[in-house]
């Protein structure tokens, strides 16, 4: 998963949706290429970032092993890919990508 670090917030909201102390594994998934990451372009964003790391660690038993780094060149996944919750992912249940929609993530892994 790749977020743009901003703020704080959208840093603490990701360390709740991934598995940060999991390492290179997303559910059934496995290998360096599924591991969790935040990657910045600022200086602001990297601070903005380890300090959500710090904060969400001080409430985890475990040791949040997710990589923040600064961005390098982003390679686009291929089409089938893109908006893939709202294409129903493998199974084929569509989930609303709207802005502002709090529906809880599904997985389909």
């Amino acid at each position: 998963m790749i977020l743009r670090a901003a703020a704080s917030t959208p840093c603490l909201m990701y360390f709740g949706i991934c598995h940060p102390t999991t390492l290179n594994r997303q559910g059934n998934d496995v290998g360096t290429q599924y591991r969790s990451g935040i990657y910045f372009y600022t200086p602001e964003q990297e601070k903005a970032a380890l300090e959500a790391r710090d904060r969400q660690q001080k409430i985890l038993n475990r040791k949040i092993v997710t990589e923040i780094l600064p961005a390098k060149k982003f390679y686009r996944a291929e089409e089938y890919h893109q908006q893939y919750l709202a294409k129903g992912g493998r199974f084929g249940f569509r989930q609303s990508t709207e802005k502002g929609c709090n529906d809880p993530i599904r997985c389909y892994g």
